[in-house]
């Protein structure tokens, strides 16, 4: 695999590379082109940035062959990872920092005998269609919201507008506008 250019370190690429079900609004600034490498989904709007959406340095968008995500106008993605295998929706005005990890599935069964089953049908010589069945459940992150670093946000939560989630909260439950959370797994931080 050859080493990136600067254009495509430094936001200077040509977005037109981009998959032609990838919708980009007006004034959009992708800084990587490596961070739109594993979308695989098929539907026609399989990714959609609104109008001035910034997507910076490690973001990175995984997205399956029947998922969409969406992000709303003047959103900023600071080097978090979405992994969409049905449906991510993100607001408009919303700030996700580094190391940020969103996804709407866990991606493999929990229960052990179906782990294992999913396991062996995914090796390498394995057979697919032994895939096991997976939960997904959307996730919506209201306009407004800040996520600080390293937080993880899980399935089927819901985030309500101008919440906050500090830096390493561990998201299972969905949370009230306004609402600042911490910890694993979060839960209403101290007011001072």
């Amino acid at each position: 695999m050859a080493s990136p250019t600067v254009a495509e370190l430094n936001g200077t690429w040509d977005y037109a590379t981009l998959p032609t079900n990838v919708r980009l609004g007006r004034g959009v600034y992708l800084e990587r082109r490596d961070s739109f490498a594993r979308i695989r989904s098929t539907v026609p709007d399989a990714l959609v940035l609104g109008d001035d959406v910034q997507v910076l340095t490690w973001t990175e968008f995984s997205i399956e062959p029947d998922a969409s995500l969406v992000v709303g106008d003047r959103a900023v993605l600071v080097g978090a990872v979405f992994m969409c295998a049905h449906r991510i929706e993100v607001g408009p005005d919303v700030v996700i920092s580094y190391g940020v990890t969103i996804a709407d599935c866990d991606f493999h069964p929990v229960e052990p005998v179906a782990r294992r089953q999913d396991a062996m049908a995914v090796v390498p010589g394995g057979d697919p269609s032994q895939r096991a069945p997976i939960e997904t459940a959307p996730v919506v992150i209201g306009p407004g919201v800040k996520i600080g670093i390293g937080a993880i946000i899980l399935k089927g939560v819901t985030i309500g507008a101008g919440a906050q989630v500090a830096p390493g909260s561990v998201v299972t439950r969905s949370v009230p506008e306004g609402a600042i959370v911490a910890g694993n797994p979060a839960s209403p931080a101290p007011q001072p």
